[in-house]
């Protein structure tokens, strides 16, 4: 078998090759998983302001417990990758790793599915309108069951693109979005003889769309001969708990560091909920444009925490310092091309979710287009801090980065977010200053770490 992780340290242009490699289909896959979400927003914007606002603020604490819960998991990419790096015997601790990650997305999902509960009473308190709470209560209550799955085939995205099979990450995305397009058409218009379910049917296609994709996953590895040789799957309900752990210690700190971030995006819901309907419209589509431009440097910080674990594992410092440096190049040249097209063309991107033009979506559009202004602003350093923070996971430094997180987002970010939002006429805008104050703030202390890591102790010195 082809081990992924290089034997000699490449040089500038090599490492440049290799990381577009693995972050493309990676990035890839991330868009498409967006562009999953993207269906539910256009099929449920269709239904008007209400059902689009319940649907956000469920999906607020959904995506929260599932992108922290996914982040978790997501240490077992470095423990592959470190294991493959090293150069010994990988079948073993690369079989027990994933085994164990497996575990750990049906405890962590089971434990997610009771967060989510808590969504009802959390919008009581924040001041939710009675019509939005129900709603977003009987949605929540179906989409929670995609959780396990969804957990799940993240473990397996982790395995298969740390083993070089990132495309299948890619591919099955993609096979998600038809089905969930398909599912979202039928039942909650009615479509193709379904019953008209209206936004409950937008979650049973979640729920639909989420075991299709574990589904293909695990299709894939068994008729894969590089993937199958591992039979990840041989002896499932054989424990070891020394590599669970190991899982826990290491994922832990990233799960906190990523529900600081995509906190106080779910808070900001609840914020600008407070402002109305509209306005709360308008900022789920704005940030669903900033969220879609994510997806790139999220995949290159994907892609950077396996290329800084294989050279982790070799013990090959100027492999990490390379690897780290040309992926923060390639995020940020991404976030300028993305930040100038919200400024030059916000009606183009706002048409992808509603007709910006139609009198009917006069306000939400109104909002958009000022937060997207903000959005702009803030590409740059969201990409810096994803990358930065994806580096030094490959070097299994997850603690410090995680307070350095919860403090940048919740005391500049949804401080100011507070402050300017409710004591100031900026109202909205406010909130999203707010936001890119809290990005800004991770992104410069993360770079500072990622560039002391060698004074810091984080990188292996060569035996």
């Amino acid at each position: 078998m082809q081990n992924p992780a290089p034997r000699t340290t490449p040089t500038w242009g090599e490492e440049l090759r290799a990381t577009f490699a693995l972050a493309a289909p990676l990035a890839g896959a991330n868009l498409l998983q967006m562009l999953t979400y993207a269906v539910d927003v256009i099929f449920i914007a269709r239904l008007g302001d209400e059902p689009l606002a319940a649907s956000a603020l469920a999906v607020s604490l959904f995506g929260l417990v599932l992108w922290a819960m996914t982040s978790l998991i997501g240490a077992v990419a470095a423990l592959i990758a470190e294991a493959v790096g090293a150069g010994g015997p990988t079948l073993r601790p690369v079989r027990r790793s994933v085994r164990m990650a497996l575990w750990l997305a049906v405890i962590t999902g089971v434990i997610g599915m009771g967060l989510c509960l808590l969504l009802e009473p959390i919008m009581r308190a924040t001041g939710q309108q009675a019509g939005i709470i129900t709603m977003a209560r009987d949605y929540n209550y179906i989409i929670i069951f995609s959780l396990i799955p969804m957990l799940a085939a993240g473990a397996l995205r982790y395995f298969v693109s740390a083993l070089g099979r990132p495309i299948f990450a890619t591919a099955i995305t993609g096979l998600g979005i038809f089905v969930n397009a398909f599912a979202n058409y039928a039942l909650i218009f009615g479509n193709f003889g379904a019953p008209q379910l209206g936004l409950m049917g937008a979650g049973i296609a979640t729920i639909m769309t989420s075991l299709v994709v574990l589904g293909a996953y695990i299709l894939a590895i068994r008729f894969d001969p590089k993937l199958h040789r591992y039979h990840v799957f041989g002896r499932w309900w054989s424990p070891d708990w020394d590599r669970f752990w190991q899982i826990v210690r290491v994922g832990t700190p990233i799960g906190l560091t990523v529900t600081a971030e995509a906190g106080i995006f779910g808070a900001a819901a609840f914020l600008m909920g407070r402002f109305g309907a509209s306005e709360l419209a308008g900022h789920t589509v704005a940030l669903q444009l900033a969220a879609l431009a994510f997806q790139v440097p999220f995949g290159v910080g994907q892609a950077v925490t396996i290329r800084v674990g294989y050279f982790y594992g070799a013990r090959d410092p100027l492999g990490v310092m390379r690897a780290g440096w040309v992926a923060l190049a390639i995020s940020t040249g991404f976030m300028a091309c993305t930040a100038s097209a919200m400024v030059i063309a916000p009606y183009t991107l706002l048409s992808i979710y509603v007709d910006p033009y139609a009198a009917k979506n006069a306000a939400l559009v109104g909002f958009a287009l000022q937060y997207l202004v903000m959005a702009a602003a803030f590409q740059l350093v969201d990409g810096v801090q994803a990358v930065a923070a994806g580096a030094l996971r490959g070097l299994q430094d997850t603690r410090v980065p995680m307070w350095i997180a919860i403090f940048s987002y919740w005391v500049p970010g949804i401080g100011l977010s507070i402050g300017l939002g409710f004591f100031t006429p900026l109202e909205g805008v406010g909130v999203w200053v707010g936001l890119a104050t809290g990005l800004a703030t991770a992104a410069v202390l993360l770079l500072w770490r990622w560039m002391a890591r060698e004074r810091l102790g984080l990188v292996r010195q060569p035996l």
